[in-house]
């Protein structure tokens, strides 16, 4: 697999990069973090596992996209300018290198300190007698009598083999048989078997891998013939079967390929991980079955592990939870600091808005107003979006609560969120059962945007309180995702948001919004035209600049715009922590633009988006990425901040980003990333200093 000069060059021309090699390049800075050596033992595990689950999706969804292409014939040019065919080489290419830098990793620095750490990993044949004793009882008894090995041969047919599973490929051979003495077998592991069977020693814990259990007593599936060889494999498959959001697949080849995906039982095989030097003969067999070649095959070390969220049994037991670092305690909302634990957030929220800043202070608001209109009878009803939830969550646990208590629950519950369409459709479906109006989504597009109405009779008034925030409804991920929302009983908010829920669930279409930007119906125009006015400021010398901060950037209009701002003189600071498709530091270009990366401790996930607007700023946040999905494929709100105070603490939010010297990477000209360094400052680590941060220096925060 060679990629030309020409190729390279064709690549470095281009003003965009494409988003699936950016991608991999907010890959490599998430292993980078698991080299840290700093970071606990068990923190690096974490970020192992996550660069696994990382590259499982990568395959599934952005080269399950490519392959949509590759496989009906179809013409792709990428953001690079390559064509599918040499794009695809280039592809394929850096993947290898991450792989191989990712296996080189793990078996030159992780493995070798597991002892130290309190645990092992072993084979069979590294245990003492007493142990193999009981691998061996766990076996028999536990283990066999779940194995299913599924024969492939002239009589049987090709098995279906699922996605990510660990998966056996015996080849046997019967002389007996003079016809067919060569035959293939499969046996898949069952996802409900834990991934090590643990064994306690002296002073530590051993782990012995499923896999290794079974290979060390496969012949018990096969018994009186001769087993040629039993190699372990896993499977990729394309999971962009939805292509409700394929940005890059014009409208018409969707329709046809909707049509053809309905035929389509399993997505198609775009990735075999194998043991090393595996049965040729089988090798060829499944190349031919799934028509992939040489490129989609990655070997295996020895004494490398398959799939490295395997580490989170590890990392997760009951054994090591004083080893993994303790979340830091939430600190309280510079907006409530005055507040006493008597007022109830009804009456705080009357007074003023809140800012929260997660995971720096704690969801608690939210979860109290939730809870307590649930119970309160002067609560008329509840709206809300849905996204993604916690498991055991308390956000339905309320709404089920509000319903039982013959409130309003409206609840648009978003079921082709991806990885959670079952756990969505199973709360939904309680909550409809309880008596809330269930909407289950919008034909052809997803419901991403994150807002909750809440309607109270306060005597003979009715007041209405709101949530807008740039984060799903989930407890758990609060504690780990930095993300922000307001918290407002503001009349101007209400009537958006009220205007808003009436649109996605009714026929109603609002001419105007003062507070909110929408899509899909005009949310790019407007942040364009706000671009167009820091640019039009910047040509009359009046000041100028844009920071936005947003999880990925690939909107080609919008980088056009930032370019054109850039050449007009405007400061452009972008935060992304993953893709990014425009090329900032370009001559003539992009002069003006600085990216910046920010991945550390928690996962950035918080968007906001300031222009200086010579003076008088406009800050909006919410749920939006500067992607074509979030623009044209998704319902999205994206809020303006008008309090004095929370405005402050936004900018106060971005300065304290493009602060950070610990956690940030800047991007370079070429797409390339390095770590960022002030050589004569003191370490400004902002997943530390948020917890610290003072209202004195929230008030004297300035932006460019």
């Amino acid at each position: 697999m060679v990629v030309t000069d020409r190729t390279i060059s064709q690549i470095g021309k281009s003003n965009f990069i494409s988003r699936d090699l950016s991608w991999l390049k907010f890959n490599q800075r998430v292993l980078d973090q698991a080299k840290k050596p700093e970071l606990n033992f068990f923190e690096k595990l974490k970020f192992m596992a996550i660069t696994s689950s990382n590259l499982d999706e990568f395959f599934m969804i952005r080269v399950g996209s490519l392959y949509n292409y590759l496989d009906y014939g179809k013409e792709r040019v990428d953001y690079s300018t390559l064509r599918e065919i040499p794009f695809k080489k280039k592809l394929f290419l850096e993947v290898r290198e991450f792989f191989k830098e990712q296996s080189r990793h793990y078996l030159d620095e992780i493995r070798p300190n597991f002892k130290k750490n309190g645990f092992e990993i072993l084979s069979y044949n590294e245990l003492r007698e007493g142990e193999q004793a009981r691998v061996k009882d766990y076996f028999k008894k536990t283990i066999f009598p779940m194995l299913t090995p599924m024969v492939f041969d002239s009589y049987h047919t090709f098995p279906m083999l699922v996605n990510k599973l660990l998966i056996f490929g015996v080849v046997t051979i019967d002389h007996r048989d003079e016809i067919e003495k060569r035959r293939l077998s499969f046996i898949q592991i069952p996802t409900n078997l834990p991934r090590f069977f643990e064994i306690y020693r002296d002073d530590h814990i051993v782990f012995v891998t499923i896999e290794e259990v079974i290979r060390t007593f496969i012949n018990k599936l096969f018994r009186n013939i001769t087993i040629e060889s039993a190699n372990l494999f896993r499977i990729t498959r394309n999971g962009d079967f939805t292509l409700d959001e394929s940005d890059d697949i014009d409208v018409n080849f969707l329709e046809e390929l909707r049509r053809k995906l309905k035929t389509r039982k399993t997505g198609r095989v775009v990735r075999i991980e194998i043991d090393e030097n595996p049965n040729s003969w089988m090798v060829r067999v499944l190349k031919n079955r799934w028509d992939i070649e040489d490129e989609n095959i990655y070997e295996v070390e020895p004494g490398n592990l398959f799939d490295y969220t395997a580490f989170w049994q590890i990392i997760k037991h009951s054994e090591f939870k004083n080893k993994v670092p303790k979340l830091h305690p939430p600190v309280k909302p510079i907006s409530m600091l005055d507040i006493g634990s008597e007022e109830t957030i009804f009456e705080v929220l009357k007074e003023r808005d809140v800012l929260l800043h997660h995971p720096y202070n704690s969801v608690e608001p939210l979860l109290e107003l939730l809870e307590r209109s649930a119970e309160d009878p002067k609560v008329l009803s509840i709206k809300i979006t849905i996204y993604r939830l916690s498991s055991e969550s308390r956000v339905t646990a309320a709404l089920l609560k509000a319903a039982e208590n013959g409130k309003h629950v409206s609840v648009l519950f978003e079921v082709k969120a991806r990885f959670d369409e079952e756990n969505n459709l199973k709360e939904a479906k309680r909550l409809q059962e309880a008596g809330c109006f269930v909407i289950y989504g919008i034909q052809d597009v997803k419901t991403h945007t994150k807002l909750l109405l809440i309607v109270r009779k306060e005597g003979e008034k009715v007041t209405r309180y709101v949530h807008m925030s740039s984060g799903n409804y989930n407890e758990t991920t609060a504690k780990l995702y930095t993300d922000w929302g307001i918290l407002t009983s503001n009349e101007i908010y209400a009537h958006d948001v009220s205007e808003f829920f009436n649109a996605i669930t009714g026929h109603s279409m609002p001419r105007i919004y003062k507070y909110l930007l929408t899509a899909p119906k005009d949310m790019r125009a407007q942040i364009v035209n706000l671009i167009r006015i820091e640019t039009a400021n910047a040509k009359k010398g009046l000041k100028s600049g844009v920071v936005i901060k947003i999880n990925s950037l690939q909107d080609k209009e919008t980088i056009r715009e930032l370019y054109k701002a850039s050449q007009a003189g405007v400061p452009v600071k972008l935060i992304v922590r993953g893709i990014c498709s425009l090329r900032p530091q370009r001559k003539g270009l992009s002069e003006n633009i600085q990216v910046i990366s920010i991945v550390g401790e928690y996962l950035e996930h918080s968007r906001i988006y300031y222009f200086h607007n010579n003076g008088d700023p406009k800050i909006y946040g919410g749920s939006a990425d500067v992607m074509v999905r979030s623009f044209d494929r998704r319902i999205e709100s994206l809020f303006m901040v008008v309090d004095p105070l929370l405005k402050k603490q936004v900018m106060n939010i971005l300065n304290y980003n493009l602060m950070d010297n610990v956690n940030a990477y800047v991007m370079k000209e070429d797409g390339t990333y390095e770590v960022r360094k002030f050589d004569s400052e003191p370490e400004f680590n902002i997943h530390k200093k948020f917890f610290t941060v003072t209202r004195e220096e929230i008030d004297q925060v300035e932006l460019v």
